[in-house]
Protein backbone atom coordinates (compact mmCIF):
# COMPACT_ATOMS: atom_id res chain seq x y z
CA UNK A 1 0.00 0.00 0.00
CA UNK A 2 2.91 1.91 1.18
CA UNK A 3 4.42 1.45 -2.31
CA UNK A 4 1.50 2.49 -4.32
CA UNK A 5 0.54 5.54 -2.23
CA UNK A 6 4.05 6.60 -3.22
CA UNK A 7 3.40 6.15 -7.15
CA UNK A 8 -0.06 7.88 -6.84
CA UNK A 9 2.39 10.72 -5.50
CA UNK A 10 4.92 10.80 -7.49
CA UNK A 11 2.58 10.55 -10.75
CA UNK A 12 0.60 13.15 -9.05
CA UNK A 13 3.97 15.14 -8.51
CA UNK A 14 4.73 14.96 -12.64
CA UNK A 15 1.82 16.88 -13.71
CA UNK A 16 2.59 19.28 -10.09
CA UNK A 17 6.63 20.06 -11.62
CA UNK A 18 5.07 19.97 -14.92
CA UNK A 19 3.09 23.19 -13.46
CA UNK A 20 5.49 25.03 -11.97
CA UNK A 21 8.03 24.24 -15.22
CA UNK A 22 8.58 27.47 -16.93
CA UNK A 23 8.74 26.81 -20.41
CA UNK A 24 6.58 29.56 -20.75
CA UNK A 25 8.49 31.43 -18.23
CA UNK A 26 7.54 35.03 -19.35
CA UNK A 27 4.12 34.85 -18.97
CA UNK A 28 4.36 32.57 -15.59
CA UNK A 29 6.94 35.59 -14.45
CA UNK A 30 4.75 38.66 -15.72
CA UNK A 31 7.94 39.24 -18.03
CA UNK A 32 7.32 39.52 -21.86
CA UNK A 33 10.51 37.58 -23.91
CA UNK A 34 11.29 37.82 -27.29
CA UNK A 35 13.82 35.00 -28.57
CA UNK A 36 15.53 37.04 -30.88
CA UNK A 37 18.91 37.06 -29.75
CA UNK A 38 18.41 33.11 -29.19
CA UNK A 39 19.90 30.88 -31.07
CA UNK A 40 16.66 29.15 -32.59
CA UNK A 41 17.65 25.47 -31.85
CA UNK A 42 17.52 25.80 -28.27
CA UNK A 43 14.02 26.55 -28.70
CA UNK A 44 11.38 23.86 -27.56
CA UNK A 45 8.83 21.86 -30.35
CA UNK A 46 5.17 21.91 -30.67
CA UNK A 47 4.46 20.00 -27.66
CA UNK A 48 5.73 22.09 -24.91
CA UNK A 49 3.52 24.74 -25.87
CA UNK A 50 1.23 22.05 -24.52
CA UNK A 51 3.41 21.64 -21.20
CA UNK A 52 2.98 25.53 -20.60
CA UNK A 53 -0.41 25.74 -20.67
CA UNK A 54 -1.00 22.50 -18.46
CA UNK A 55 1.43 24.53 -16.29
CA UNK A 56 -0.90 27.17 -16.16
CA UNK A 57 -3.82 25.14 -15.57
CA UNK A 58 -2.44 22.87 -12.52
CA UNK A 59 -0.97 25.65 -10.81
CA UNK A 60 -4.42 27.84 -10.75
CA UNK A 61 -5.90 24.37 -9.89
CA UNK A 62 -3.49 24.24 -6.93
CA UNK A 63 -3.19 27.95 -6.25
CA UNK A 64 -5.78 30.00 -7.92
CA UNK A 65 -5.07 32.24 -10.88
CA UNK A 66 -2.21 34.60 -10.16
CA UNK A 67 -2.87 38.04 -10.35
CA UNK A 68 -1.89 39.77 -13.77
CA UNK A 69 0.94 42.49 -12.86
CA UNK A 70 2.33 45.31 -14.80
CA UNK A 71 5.83 45.25 -14.47
CA UNK A 72 7.02 48.00 -11.84
CA UNK A 73 8.51 51.56 -12.87
CA UNK A 74 11.36 51.70 -14.33
CA UNK A 75 12.22 47.75 -15.03
CA UNK A 76 13.42 46.66 -18.45
CA UNK A 77 11.43 44.02 -20.14
CA UNK A 78 13.69 40.66 -20.10
CA UNK A 79 14.20 40.71 -24.26
CA UNK A 80 15.78 44.37 -23.83
CA UNK A 81 17.80 43.45 -21.10
CA UNK A 82 20.98 42.36 -23.34
CA UNK A 83 21.42 45.47 -25.02
CA UNK A 84 22.71 47.14 -21.73
CA UNK A 85 25.87 44.56 -22.30
CA UNK A 86 26.56 45.37 -25.88
CA UNK A 87 29.88 47.10 -24.99
CA UNK A 88 31.14 45.11 -22.12
CA UNK A 89 33.71 42.52 -22.49
CA UNK A 90 35.10 40.12 -19.81
CA UNK A 91 38.88 39.79 -19.12
CA UNK A 92 41.26 37.48 -17.12
CA UNK A 93 44.61 38.53 -15.79
CA UNK A 94 47.32 36.12 -14.71
CA UNK A 95 48.72 36.66 -11.30
CA UNK A 96 52.33 36.15 -11.10
CA UNK A 97 53.61 37.90 -8.17
CA UNK A 98 52.07 40.40 -5.05
CA UNK A 99 52.81 43.23 -6.73
CA UNK A 100 50.45 42.59 -9.65
CA UNK A 101 48.74 41.91 -7.33
CA UNK A 102 48.82 45.01 -5.35
CA UNK A 103 48.26 47.02 -8.31
CA UNK A 104 45.41 45.20 -9.68
CA UNK A 105 43.93 45.39 -6.15
CA UNK A 106 44.05 49.53 -6.17
CA UNK A 107 42.57 49.99 -10.06
CA UNK A 108 39.36 47.51 -8.78
CA UNK A 109 38.71 49.79 -5.79
CA UNK A 110 39.66 52.69 -7.82
CA UNK A 111 37.46 52.11 -10.94
CA UNK A 112 35.19 49.91 -8.55
CA UNK A 113 35.74 47.35 -11.29
CA UNK A 114 33.03 44.31 -11.21
CA UNK A 115 35.36 41.33 -10.51
CA UNK A 116 34.54 37.79 -11.45
CA UNK A 117 36.61 35.34 -10.21
CA UNK A 118 39.71 35.34 -7.83
CA UNK A 119 42.18 32.69 -7.47
CA UNK A 120 45.86 32.83 -6.51
CA UNK A 121 46.18 32.35 -10.31
CA UNK A 122 43.96 34.75 -12.13
CA UNK A 123 41.38 37.45 -12.02
CA UNK A 124 38.47 37.93 -14.03
CA UNK A 125 37.04 41.49 -14.64
CA UNK A 126 33.86 42.65 -16.77
CA UNK A 127 35.20 45.81 -18.38
CA UNK A 128 32.23 48.15 -18.96
CA UNK A 129 31.69 50.74 -21.50
CA UNK A 130 34.42 49.55 -23.86
CA UNK A 131 34.47 51.58 -26.60
CA UNK A 132 38.20 50.54 -26.90
CA UNK A 133 38.44 54.07 -24.53
CA UNK A 134 37.22 51.69 -21.20
CA UNK A 135 39.57 49.08 -21.64
CA UNK A 136 42.48 51.76 -22.36
CA UNK A 137 41.97 53.72 -19.31
CA UNK A 138 41.94 50.55 -17.27
CA UNK A 139 45.11 49.07 -18.94
CA UNK A 140 46.56 52.03 -18.29
CA UNK A 141 46.71 52.18 -14.69
CA UNK A 142 48.58 48.58 -14.49
CA UNK A 143 51.88 47.36 -15.02
CA UNK A 144 53.16 46.28 -18.42
CA UNK A 145 52.86 42.59 -17.32
CA UNK A 146 49.14 42.96 -17.07
CA UNK A 147 48.60 44.99 -19.99
CA UNK A 148 47.71 41.74 -22.22
CA UNK A 149 44.49 40.05 -20.64
CA UNK A 150 43.35 37.51 -22.17
CA UNK A 151 39.47 38.20 -23.57
CA UNK A 152 36.55 35.59 -21.74
CA UNK A 153 33.86 36.72 -23.43
CA UNK A 154 34.19 39.01 -26.25
CA UNK A 155 29.94 39.16 -26.88
CA UNK A 156 28.58 39.57 -23.70
CA UNK A 157 25.14 40.22 -24.36
CA UNK A 158 25.31 37.34 -26.68
CA UNK A 159 26.12 35.16 -23.45
CA UNK A 160 23.54 36.95 -21.23
CA UNK A 161 20.65 36.39 -23.99
CA UNK A 162 21.54 33.40 -23.94
CA UNK A 163 20.65 32.53 -20.10
CA UNK A 164 17.28 33.28 -20.47
CA UNK A 165 14.24 30.70 -21.95
CA UNK A 166 13.12 30.56 -24.87
CA UNK A 167 9.37 30.70 -25.82
CA UNK A 168 7.88 29.64 -29.17
CA UNK A 169 6.21 32.10 -31.26
CA UNK A 170 3.36 29.46 -31.02
CA UNK A 171 3.02 29.38 -27.36
CA UNK A 172 -0.44 28.56 -25.72
CA UNK A 173 -1.77 30.44 -22.68
CA UNK A 174 -4.33 29.41 -19.93
CA UNK A 175 -6.81 31.10 -21.80
CA UNK A 176 -6.24 29.28 -25.03
CA UNK A 177 -6.05 25.78 -24.08
CA UNK A 178 -4.97 23.41 -26.83
CA UNK A 179 -6.29 19.89 -27.03
CA UNK A 180 -3.92 17.52 -24.43
CA UNK A 181 -2.64 14.40 -25.94
CA UNK A 182 -1.14 11.54 -24.82
CA UNK A 183 2.35 12.70 -25.10
CA UNK A 184 1.73 15.29 -22.65
CA UNK A 185 2.18 13.36 -19.96
CA UNK A 186 6.05 11.45 -19.79
CA UNK A 187 6.88 7.69 -18.98
CA UNK A 188 9.28 8.44 -17.09
CA UNK A 189 10.16 10.53 -13.72
CA UNK A 190 13.42 11.04 -15.24
CA UNK A 191 11.83 13.16 -17.52
CA UNK A 192 10.09 15.56 -15.31
CA UNK A 193 13.07 16.48 -13.60
CA UNK A 194 14.41 17.11 -17.67
CA UNK A 195 11.58 19.54 -17.64
CA UNK A 196 12.16 21.60 -14.97
CA UNK A 197 15.51 21.90 -14.95
CA UNK A 198 16.67 22.46 -19.14
CA UNK A 199 15.59 26.13 -18.01
CA UNK A 200 16.94 28.68 -15.48
CA UNK A 201 13.69 29.11 -13.57
CA UNK A 202 12.40 33.22 -12.25
CA UNK A 203 11.80 33.67 -8.49
CA UNK A 204 7.92 32.90 -9.38
CA UNK A 205 7.94 29.43 -10.62
CA UNK A 206 10.54 28.44 -8.25
CA UNK A 207 8.78 29.61 -5.25
CA UNK A 208 4.98 27.96 -6.07
CA UNK A 209 7.08 24.52 -7.27
CA UNK A 210 8.61 24.35 -3.48
CA UNK A 211 5.40 25.05 -1.97
CA UNK A 212 3.82 22.07 -4.23
CA UNK A 213 6.89 19.71 -3.22
CA UNK A 214 6.06 20.55 0.39
CA UNK A 215 1.97 19.32 -0.66
CA UNK A 216 3.11 15.92 -2.59
CA UNK A 217 5.52 14.58 0.06
CA UNK A 218 4.44 15.80 3.72
CA UNK A 219 5.67 13.28 5.42
CA UNK A 220 9.47 13.92 4.78
CA UNK A 221 9.13 18.16 3.83
CA UNK A 222 8.07 21.19 5.72
CA UNK A 223 8.13 24.06 4.04
CA UNK A 224 10.11 26.57 6.64
CA UNK A 225 10.25 30.86 6.14
CA UNK A 226 13.53 32.07 7.00
CA UNK A 227 12.50 35.29 7.00
CA UNK A 228 11.31 38.13 4.42
CA UNK A 229 13.92 40.26 2.57
CA UNK A 230 14.83 43.56 2.51
CA UNK A 231 12.03 44.92 -0.27
CA UNK A 232 9.41 42.26 1.36
CA UNK A 233 10.09 38.75 -0.38
CA UNK A 234 9.77 35.31 1.69
CA UNK A 235 12.81 33.87 2.13
CA UNK A 236 12.12 30.13 2.06
CA UNK A 237 13.25 26.73 2.45
CA UNK A 238 12.48 23.09 2.56
CA UNK A 239 13.64 20.88 5.22
CA UNK A 240 13.39 17.44 4.21
CA UNK A 241 14.22 14.37 6.54
CA UNK A 242 12.29 11.48 8.37
CA UNK A 243 13.02 12.37 11.85
CA UNK A 244 9.45 13.09 14.33
CA UNK A 245 10.38 16.76 15.80
CA UNK A 246 9.63 15.33 19.28
CA UNK A 247 12.71 12.73 18.82
CA UNK A 248 14.78 12.98 21.47
CA UNK A 249 18.30 14.27 21.13
CA UNK A 250 19.91 17.14 18.89
CA UNK A 251 18.51 17.33 15.30
CA UNK A 252 21.38 17.16 13.16
CA UNK A 253 21.05 19.34 10.11
CA UNK A 254 22.63 19.99 7.01
CA UNK A 255 22.12 23.38 5.58
CA UNK A 256 22.33 24.12 1.85
CA UNK A 257 22.00 27.91 0.44
CA UNK A 258 22.45 29.05 -3.46
CA UNK A 259 21.65 32.60 -4.75
CA UNK A 260 23.67 34.95 -2.33
CA UNK A 261 24.62 36.68 -5.08
CA UNK A 262 21.87 37.55 -7.94
CA UNK A 263 23.28 36.90 -10.76
CA UNK A 264 24.58 33.78 -9.94
CA UNK A 265 21.56 31.36 -11.70
CA UNK A 266 23.47 28.16 -12.00
CA UNK A 267 23.40 27.82 -7.58
CA UNK A 268 20.06 28.23 -7.43
CA UNK A 269 19.66 26.00 -9.85
CA UNK A 270 22.03 23.47 -8.74
CA UNK A 271 20.14 23.42 -4.92
CA UNK A 272 16.72 22.87 -6.56
CA UNK A 273 17.93 20.27 -8.20
CA UNK A 274 19.79 18.86 -4.98
CA UNK A 275 16.53 19.12 -3.07
CA UNK A 276 14.11 17.58 -6.00
CA UNK A 277 16.38 14.37 -6.58
CA UNK A 278 16.71 13.77 -2.61
CA UNK A 279 12.84 13.83 -2.40
CA UNK A 280 12.35 11.81 -5.49
CA UNK A 281 14.80 8.99 -4.71
CA UNK A 282 14.25 8.89 -0.90
CA UNK A 283 13.00 5.31 -0.09
CA UNK A 284 14.63 4.10 -3.90
CA UNK A 285 18.13 4.55 -3.33
CA UNK A 286 20.01 2.89 0.37
CA UNK A 287 22.87 6.42 0.13
CA UNK A 288 19.77 9.21 0.67
CA UNK A 289 17.49 7.25 2.56
CA UNK A 290 20.41 6.63 5.14
CA UNK A 291 21.23 10.08 4.92
CA UNK A 292 17.30 11.80 6.03
CA UNK A 293 16.70 8.88 8.65
CA UNK A 294 19.87 10.48 10.59
CA UNK A 295 20.17 14.27 9.38
CA UNK A 296 17.81 16.91 7.86
CA UNK A 297 18.70 18.65 5.39
CA UNK A 298 17.36 22.46 4.77
CA UNK A 299 17.42 23.64 1.10
CA UNK A 300 17.60 27.30 0.71
CA UNK A 301 17.50 27.76 -3.19
CA UNK A 302 17.38 31.86 -3.03
CA UNK A 303 18.62 33.66 -0.37
CA UNK A 304 19.00 37.12 -2.04
CA UNK A 305 15.33 37.36 -3.73
CA UNK A 306 15.34 41.03 -4.54
CA UNK A 307 18.97 40.30 -5.92
CA UNK A 308 17.41 37.72 -7.71
CA UNK A 309 14.20 38.52 -8.85
CA UNK A 310 16.15 41.89 -9.99
CA UNK A 311 18.79 40.12 -13.03
CA UNK A 312 15.35 38.81 -14.38
CA UNK A 313 14.07 42.16 -14.43
CA UNK A 314 16.62 44.97 -14.65
CA UNK A 315 20.02 43.83 -14.16
CA UNK A 316 21.40 40.07 -15.37
CA UNK A 317 24.91 40.79 -14.04
CA UNK A 318 23.33 42.14 -10.58
CA UNK A 319 25.24 40.59 -7.72
CA UNK A 320 24.18 42.21 -4.63
CA UNK A 321 20.56 42.56 -2.18
CA UNK A 322 18.72 45.75 -3.39
CA UNK A 323 18.73 47.34 0.11
CA UNK A 324 19.27 51.17 0.34
CA UNK A 325 22.51 52.14 1.28
CA UNK A 326 24.28 55.87 2.78
CA UNK A 327 24.92 56.63 -0.68
CA UNK A 328 21.59 56.86 -2.92
CA UNK A 329 23.10 56.43 -6.04
CA UNK A 330 24.58 53.12 -5.25
CA UNK A 331 22.34 50.14 -3.68
CA UNK A 332 22.89 46.99 -2.47
CA UNK A 333 24.95 44.42 -0.19
CA UNK A 334 27.45 41.63 -1.05
CA UNK A 335 25.49 39.34 1.33
CA UNK A 336 28.56 37.05 1.26
CA UNK A 337 30.26 39.98 3.24
CA UNK A 338 28.09 41.22 5.93
CA UNK A 339 28.24 38.16 7.98
CA UNK A 340 29.31 39.05 11.34
CA UNK A 341 32.32 36.77 12.30
CA UNK A 342 35.81 37.83 10.97
CA UNK A 343 33.84 41.19 9.49
CA UNK A 344 35.91 44.44 9.37
CA UNK A 345 35.16 48.03 7.99
CA UNK A 346 37.01 48.79 4.69
CA UNK A 347 38.70 51.86 4.08
CA UNK A 348 38.55 51.50 0.26
CA UNK A 349 35.22 50.05 -0.42
CA UNK A 350 32.22 52.27 -1.40
CA UNK A 351 28.82 51.49 -1.73
CA UNK A 352 29.49 51.22 -5.14
CA UNK A 353 31.82 48.28 -4.94
CA UNK A 354 30.54 44.69 -5.70
CA UNK A 355 32.35 43.69 -2.56
CA UNK A 356 30.62 45.89 0.10
CA UNK A 357 29.19 44.41 2.93
CA UNK A 358 28.12 47.36 5.01
CA UNK A 359 29.10 49.51 7.70
CA UNK A 360 28.73 47.25 10.30
CA UNK A 361 28.16 43.26 10.46
CA UNK A 362 24.64 42.14 9.95
CA UNK A 363 23.51 45.28 7.82
CA UNK A 364 22.12 43.28 5.11
CA UNK A 365 18.98 42.42 5.73
CA UNK A 366 19.19 38.56 4.07
CA UNK A 367 22.04 37.73 6.08
CA UNK A 368 20.56 39.31 9.58
CA UNK A 369 17.67 36.85 9.00
CA UNK A 370 19.71 33.47 8.09
CA UNK A 371 21.63 34.21 10.76
CA UNK A 372 18.30 34.82 13.44
CA UNK A 373 16.72 31.78 11.87
CA UNK A 374 19.87 29.26 12.63
CA UNK A 375 20.33 31.14 15.96
CA UNK A 376 16.33 30.03 17.08
CA UNK A 377 16.41 26.62 15.57
CA UNK A 378 19.75 26.06 17.38
CA UNK A 379 18.14 27.78 20.74
CA UNK A 380 14.43 26.57 20.61
CA UNK A 381 14.37 23.50 17.92
CA UNK A 382 16.94 21.09 19.37
CA UNK A 383 18.92 21.52 15.89
CA UNK A 384 22.79 20.55 15.65
CA UNK A 385 24.06 22.25 12.48
CA UNK A 386 26.66 19.64 11.67
CA UNK A 387 27.44 20.71 7.71
CA UNK A 388 26.71 24.00 5.81
CA UNK A 389 27.28 24.06 1.93
CA UNK A 390 26.86 27.32 0.31
CA UNK A 391 26.95 27.00 -3.38
CA UNK A 392 28.26 29.44 -5.40
CA UNK A 393 29.39 30.02 -9.44
CA UNK A 394 32.19 30.16 -10.66
CA UNK A 395 35.52 28.67 -10.76
CA UNK A 396 35.14 25.36 -10.00
CA UNK A 397 36.60 25.27 -6.47
CA UNK A 398 35.96 23.59 -2.94
CA UNK A 399 36.84 26.30 -0.35
CA UNK A 400 36.84 25.67 3.47
CA UNK A 401 36.73 27.97 6.36
CA UNK A 402 38.81 30.61 6.80
CA UNK A 403 37.78 33.42 4.71
CA UNK A 404 38.74 36.30 6.49
CA UNK A 405 42.33 35.37 7.36
CA UNK A 406 44.89 32.81 5.98
CA UNK A 407 47.09 33.23 8.94
CA UNK A 408 44.55 31.41 10.93
CA UNK A 409 43.86 27.82 10.85
CA UNK A 410 40.29 26.19 11.77
CA UNK A 411 40.94 23.56 14.64
CA UNK A 412 40.07 20.24 12.45
CA UNK A 413 42.01 21.35 9.25
CA UNK A 414 42.72 18.16 8.40
CA UNK A 415 39.64 16.95 8.23
CA UNK A 416 38.47 19.85 6.83
CA UNK A 417 40.78 19.03 3.60
CA UNK A 418 40.21 15.49 3.82
CA UNK A 419 36.71 16.16 3.13
CA UNK A 420 36.89 18.55 1.02
CA UNK A 421 39.72 15.75 -1.63
CA UNK A 422 36.38 13.48 -1.70
CA UNK A 423 33.80 16.10 -2.97
CA UNK A 424 35.88 16.75 -5.49
CA UNK A 425 36.86 13.65 -6.55
CA UNK A 426 33.30 12.85 -6.28
CA UNK A 427 32.96 15.30 -8.54
CA UNK A 428 35.20 14.46 -11.07
CA UNK A 429 34.00 11.19 -11.22
CA UNK A 430 30.50 12.47 -12.17
CA UNK A 431 31.26 14.17 -14.73
CA UNK A 432 34.97 14.10 -15.66
CA UNK A 433 35.04 18.11 -14.13
CA UNK A 434 37.97 18.91 -12.01
CA UNK A 435 37.79 20.81 -8.82
CA UNK A 436 40.45 22.63 -7.50
CA UNK A 437 40.23 22.74 -3.31
CA UNK A 438 41.63 25.70 -1.06
CA UNK A 439 41.46 27.53 1.90
CA UNK A 440 38.74 30.21 1.44
CA UNK A 441 41.20 32.91 2.29
CA UNK A 442 43.27 32.23 -0.87
CA UNK A 443 41.84 34.99 -3.19
CA UNK A 444 44.79 36.22 -5.45
CA UNK A 445 48.33 36.65 -3.64
CA UNK A 446 46.23 36.98 -0.56
CA UNK A 447 48.96 35.21 1.57
CA UNK A 448 52.13 36.32 -0.73
CA UNK A 449 54.95 34.39 0.49
CA UNK A 450 53.36 33.23 4.04
CA UNK A 451 50.75 33.61 6.12
CA UNK A 452 51.75 36.97 7.80
CA UNK A 453 51.53 38.61 4.74
CA UNK A 454 49.62 42.09 3.96
CA UNK A 455 49.38 42.12 0.91
CA UNK A 456 46.24 43.78 -0.16
CA UNK A 457 43.62 41.42 -1.64
CA UNK A 458 41.20 41.93 -5.01
CA UNK A 459 38.62 40.78 -3.18
CA UNK A 460 37.13 41.41 0.19
CA UNK A 461 37.35 38.57 2.58
CA UNK A 462 35.88 39.39 5.94
CA UNK A 463 31.77 38.65 6.82
CA UNK A 464 31.54 35.10 4.80
CA UNK A 465 28.47 32.93 5.66
CA UNK A 466 31.14 29.61 5.74
CA UNK A 467 33.22 31.53 8.48
CA UNK A 468 30.18 32.55 10.91
CA UNK A 469 28.47 29.16 10.75
CA UNK A 470 31.51 27.38 11.39
CA UNK A 471 32.79 29.45 14.28
CA UNK A 472 29.44 30.58 15.83
CA UNK A 473 27.45 27.78 15.06
CA UNK A 474 29.95 24.97 15.35
CA UNK A 475 28.97 23.25 12.07
CA UNK A 476 32.50 21.72 11.63
CA UNK A 477 31.83 20.76 7.94
CA UNK A 478 31.49 24.36 6.35
CA UNK A 479 32.20 24.46 2.42
CA UNK A 480 31.51 27.02 -0.15
CA UNK A 481 31.67 25.35 -3.43
CA UNK A 482 32.18 27.19 -6.81
CA UNK A 483 30.40 25.73 -9.64
CA UNK A 484 31.30 25.26 -13.10
CA UNK A 485 32.59 26.90 -14.94
CA UNK A 486 36.70 28.02 -15.23
CA UNK A 487 35.54 31.20 -17.02
CA UNK A 488 34.21 30.25 -20.62
CA UNK A 489 30.77 31.77 -19.66
CA UNK A 490 31.41 32.61 -16.27
CA UNK A 491 28.03 33.60 -14.27
CA UNK A 492 26.36 33.12 -17.65
CA UNK A 493 26.71 29.46 -17.68
CA UNK A 494 24.52 27.88 -20.70
CA UNK A 495 21.55 26.45 -19.34
CA UNK A 496 22.33 23.11 -21.00
CA UNK A 497 24.74 22.70 -18.10
CA UNK A 498 22.18 22.80 -15.51
CA UNK A 499 21.33 19.28 -15.23
CA UNK A 500 24.98 18.13 -15.73
CA UNK A 501 26.00 20.54 -12.24
CA UNK A 502 23.47 19.34 -10.66
CA UNK A 503 24.74 15.60 -10.89
CA UNK A 504 27.97 16.52 -10.03
CA UNK A 505 26.67 18.42 -6.58
CA UNK A 506 24.25 15.10 -5.77
CA UNK A 507 27.31 12.76 -6.64
CA UNK A 508 28.99 15.41 -4.06
CA UNK A 509 26.18 15.60 -2.01
CA UNK A 510 26.17 11.23 -1.09
CA UNK A 511 29.50 11.38 -0.23
CA UNK A 512 29.35 14.31 2.33
CA UNK A 513 26.61 12.01 3.77
CA UNK A 514 28.05 9.26 3.91
CA UNK A 515 31.20 10.95 5.74
CA UNK A 516 28.82 12.58 8.58
CA UNK A 517 27.28 8.79 8.97
CA UNK A 518 30.75 7.45 9.58
CA UNK A 519 32.55 5.52 6.48
CA UNK A 520 35.21 6.93 4.40
CA UNK A 521 33.64 7.79 1.35
CA UNK A 522 30.49 6.53 -0.76
CA UNK A 523 29.28 2.94 -0.10
CA UNK A 524 29.22 0.36 -2.19
CA UNK A 525 25.64 -0.42 -2.48
CA UNK A 526 23.82 -2.88 -4.60
CA UNK A 527 20.53 -1.49 -4.67
CA UNK A 528 22.62 1.75 -6.02
CA UNK A 529 20.68 3.85 -8.81
CA UNK A 530 21.05 7.32 -10.39
CA UNK A 531 24.39 9.23 -11.71
CA UNK A 532 26.38 7.09 -8.60
CA UNK A 533 25.64 3.95 -10.07
CA UNK A 534 29.12 3.60 -12.53
CA UNK A 535 31.13 4.79 -9.61
CA UNK A 536 29.17 4.02 -6.39
CA UNK A 537 32.54 3.36 -4.68
CA UNK A 538 34.93 5.96 -3.84
CA UNK A 539 38.35 4.25 -2.76
CA UNK A 540 39.84 7.04 -1.28
CA UNK A 541 42.37 5.59 1.31
CA UNK A 542 40.62 4.62 4.75
CA UNK A 543 41.86 6.82 7.68
CA UNK A 544 40.28 6.84 11.19
CA UNK A 545 39.42 10.13 12.46
CA UNK A 546 37.02 12.07 15.21
CA UNK A 547 33.93 13.73 14.59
Amino acid sequence: MRLQSRRRNLHTLSVAVLAASAFSTATAAGIPHQGRDVTPADCHGNVFPVLGWLRDSVVQLVFGRPARRLPAKGVTPAAALPDQYRDSIVVRFNITNPEEGKTLSKVVIELSADVWAVTPEFVDIRVRNLNKVGLNKFLRLLPSSLRQPTVLIPDLAAAVANTFPCQSANSFTADSPPTPTDSVVPNRLDGVSDLFFREYQPLAVIDRWMRLLESMFPTIVNLTTIGKSYEGRDIIGLRVGERAADTPGPRKTILITGGLHGREWISTSTVAYLLWSVITTHGHEQMITKLLQHFDIVFVPVLNPDGYEYTWQTDRLWRKSRQKTKWESCSGLDLDRAFGYGWEPSNDATPCSEGYGGDEPFQAVEAMQLAKWAKKEVETNNVKFIGFLDLHSYSQQVLYPYSYSCAVDPPNLENLEELAVGLAKAIRLSNGEPYSIASACEGAVARANNASSSVPRVEAAGGSAIDWFYHELKARYSYQIKLRDTGSYGFLLPKEQIIPSGEEMLNALKYFGDFLLGNNGIEKLTSQSGPLKEHAHIDLKRRSRKR
